[in-house]
């Protein structure tokens, strides 16, 4: 998938104020619009210029574009990384089906999941709801073992004066119940934006995922870890410590093991009325031959154990 580079395509440059960007969009749509232009791809211009218009007319959407946008140009290849929008704190408006119904996979890739998000509003004759926020937070896996406080930063982004896009930060005091997993939404009353004519603010929610971690990887309430073992205790068994999110267990290898096998401790997941399950997933570590002994004790069992680890390939 390329990139699009959504200011290229208007002709403005990347701190263009709003004003610009609107007076960009009709300039060009007056010029490629399907009714009067002669031009021969109006239609397949015009498509990318109401995109275009649509993410960096939004002051949220224009901020989450430019922080995952900035180390790209148009034409790239390009996937999104990993929670590349964590922080940052979105209004409940959603995007339309109608809106995105002929927009690119690239617009799709990057707001397909905010796409008919919405919650139901109240409104009176003088009085409305406050819209609900949302926001994507990275915890650690170990805080879903044992619960946490934390202090979490938000930016929003917010349209000044002069109609540049500017991110403000908050700081909030979150209590994180012990048992969350991936996906889960931490709902914080009255932290959304304030209501109209005396009327509720509404809510913030908090998307929970989990960082990146060297050993650990979550899958709903199963957590999976490397267990990296000596090719004698994979061959002969061995009971070893292995370090677990919540601590240390023993566990007996069984002998003749192979690397990816995997070891299930049953309930040692992620914490909750049916707790997940623990898998080690056993990694074989030869030790390297950097010494006459270990060279001399590699070289013994080449001859003596007749091994091929590729016999019945067919090579």
């Amino acid at each position: 998938m390329e990139f699009k580079d959504y200011y290229q395509i208007l002709g403005v440059a990347r701190d263009a104020p709003a004003d610009d960007i609107k007076k960009a969009y009709r300039r060009l749509a007056r010029k490629y619009h399907p009714d009067v232009s002669k031009e021969p791809d109006a239609e397949r211009k015009m498509k990318e210029l109401n995109e275009a218009n649509a993410v960096l007319s939004d002051p949220e959407k224009r901020a989450a574009y430019d922080n995952v946008g900035q180390s790209f140009h148009a034409g790239q290849e390009f996937r999104p990384p990993p929670n590349w929008d964590a922080g940052f704190e979105f209004s409940d408006r959603g995007f339309s089906g109608a809106e995105s119904a002929d927009f690119s996979d690239f617009f799709s890739e990057l707001f397909g999941s905010r796409m008919g998000r919405g919650s139901p509003r109240e409104h009176g004759h003088f009085r409305s709801r406050g819209e609900d926020h949302h926001a994507k937070v990275l915890l650690d896996l170990q805080d879903a073992y044992h619960g946490a406080s934390r202090t979490l930063t938000l930016r929003t982004p917010q349209t000044d004066a002069r109609g540049h896009v500017k991110l403000s930060e908050r700081a909030l005091d979150v209590r994180i119940p012990k048992g969350i997993h991936e996906g889960q939404l931490i709902r914080l009353t009255g932290q959304g934006s304030p209501g109209h004519g005396g009327g509720q603010s509404g809510d913030l929610y908090l998307e929970v995922h989990f960082k990146p971690h060297t050993r650990y990887r979550a899958e709903g309430r199963d957590v999976y870890a490397t267990l990296p073992i000596a090719p004698w205790e994979a061959a002969l068994g061995a009971s070893v410590k292995a370090p677990v999110p919540d601590g240390a267990v023993e566990v007996r290898i069984p002998e003749g093991s192979q690397s990816g096998r995997k070891l299930r401790l049953k309930g040692r997941g992620i914490p909750g009325s049916t707790p997940g399950d623990l898998y080690l997933v056993l990694e074989i570590v030869l030790p390297p031959a950097s010494n006459p002994k270990a060279r001399e004790l590699y070289q013994a069992m080449e001859r003596e154990l007749n091994f091929d680890p590729r016999r019945g390939l067919g090579a």
